[in-house]
């Protein structure tokens, strides 16, 4: 399956910095996402969350990467990871 379309060239928001950090997420985590995502999804206009799955802690869940895309750089809104994969994981994209 091919990976969807990354993102190289964006910035970290000051929010996107403390929910990463309050949620326990790194930047490396990030930037391995958004190089190489599995999904691609529109949230809105100007808006798209970048996802992959990762096994983290003996568990597997699936890392959400909210961007706005609609500027130069990018810009990083928000990021977290959550257990509900089937919830937001589509299934042919």
């Amino acid at each position: 399956m091919p990976l969807a379309e990354p993102i190289s060239d964006y910035v970290l928001t000051a929010h996107a910095i403390h929910e990463m950090t309050r949620r326990g997420l790194d930047e490396e985590i990030i930037q391995e996402v958004l190089a190489k995502p599995e999904q691609r999804l529109s949230v809105r206009s100007g808006r798209d969350v970048l996802q992959s799955r990762r096994t983290m802690e003996g568990a597997t869940y699936l890392i959400r990467v909210f961007v706005d895309v609609d500027r130069s750089p990018a810009e990083v809104v928000t990021a977290y990871r959550t257990s509900k994969i089937d919830k937001y994981w589509r299934e042919g994209q």
